[in-house]
């Protein structure tokens, strides 16, 4: 590590309060500081700034979450800030925060501003809007499959800037053999005494049509008649604009007689500790995800996983549990090995590549790289 030349890194996103953009911001923050580093953070606020100051980044407050033309007003603003901290490195982990951030980046002396890095984060919308991601000098991928996906469809983009840096878990958190407390069982079972002795099988996630979770009412409907004791739990909360869904799909529930064999838990505070008790866990995403943080950690806490075999998630599967691949859209295959797998349990491997360490000390490898450049 260059300890003797601290670095001064900026990393700039939309809002601070939930989600795996957020969490690898405060990541990244924390780990600079531990290593002696400087850590400046600029977003509109949010629930974890607290959490971000306290670990000793410092937080400016700045309104780059707007989708308006009034954002622009803030390009001088942020060129004025830039200026005046002067990083070396400055990060850009969103689309509207990159467009505000490159056009007062680019008006500054190329001597003397700081390096450029954006992260992918997504499989963003094909177009000039999504384009200014690609303007880093380093782009980090969150997986391979996102590499791919820009290679296909930026074709401009320089395959030397790409750089895959995969999402990782805290191994300190999630381990194989972790247990919850005695008292959160017994809170659990007073609250959903129908899960009590059943196969549980989980789908975390939010409540969005393309997660699947209409796909997982088939999965234990099937189940069931292969007399499979399963229950489902289905972990996360609808968008506020997305309740036409969640009814719909409660409906669905009552409609394939599914009220005893479903859980709707809602969002967890404590998912750690859910996946810990599942039996199973399934990513049944349609579209593939960019990473899928919930899989891997289900997997880092040594559950078996099974998930449709695209994106992150395959990623995934293929270094810690092969076998818990099924082509997508196969609720039949899926059963299948459910089934199997209910008679004869298997584990991921303990070997995991994906943990935090490898992400910051990687995300740490790319600024330094970049400044001796």
């Amino acid at each position: 590590m260059h300890k003797s030349n601290p670095l001064r890194v900026l990393q700039v996103l939309p809002e601070l309060n939930s989600g795996g953009v957020e969490r690898g911001t405060l990541e990244v923050g924390k780990f600079l500081i531990e290593q002696g580093h400087e850590s400046m953070v600029i977003s509109n606020g949010g629930r974890l700034v607290q959490k971000l100051e306290q670990e000793g980044s410092r937080h400016i407050t700045l309104p780059v979450h707007k989708k308006s033309l009034t954002s622009l007003r803030l390009v001088q603003l942020l060129r004025e800030i830039i200026e005046k901290e002067s990083p070396d490195i400055v990060h850009f982990r969103s689309r509207l925060p990159a467009w505000i951030g490159w056009l007062a980046w680019r008006k500054m002396n190329p001597q003397t501003r700081p390096r450029l890095v954006t992260t992918f984060h997504g499989f963003y919308s094909i177009n000039h809007y999504s384009k200014i991601m690609t303007t880093g000098e380093v782009i980090i991928c969150v997986s391979e499959s996102i590499k791919q996906y820009i290679l296909n469809h930026f074709p401009k983009v320089s395959k030397e800037k790409l750089n895959v840096i995969h999402r990782g878990v805290d191994t300190s958190d999630y381990y194989p053999g972790y247990q919850p407390s005695a008292d959160w069982r017994t809170k659990w079972k007073g609250e959903f005494p129908q899960t009590e002795n059943k196969y549980l099988v989980t789908l975390p996630g939010r409540i969005t049509r393309w997660k699947g979770q209409l796909d997982l009412l088939k999965i234990i409907t099937e189940l069931k008649q292969r007399n499979v004791p399963a229950h489902g739990l289905i972990g996360g909360e609808p968008h506020p604009r997305k309740f036409e869904y969640f009814n719909e799909l409660k409906a669905a529930i009552l409609q394939t007689g599914l009220k005893q064999d479903i859980t709707l838990v809602g969002h967890r505070s404590d998912i750690r500790e859910v996946l810990a008790i599942s039996d199973v866990v399934l990513s049944l995403s349609t579209d593939p995800e960019a990473f899928g943080r919930a899989s891997l950690e289900a997997l880092s806490l040594g559950k078996p996983v099974a998930g449709y075999d695209h994106g992150g998630v395959k990623e995934q599967l293929d270094a810690m549990l092969p076998c818990g691949k099924v082509p997508v859209g196969n609720t039949n295959q899926m059963c299948k090995l459910l089934d199997s797998w209910y008679k004869n349990p298997v584990l991921p491997t303990r070997n995991n590549p994906f943990t935090l360490a490898a992400m910051v000390e990687s995300t740490l490898a790319v600024y330094q790289e970049l400044t001796h450049s």
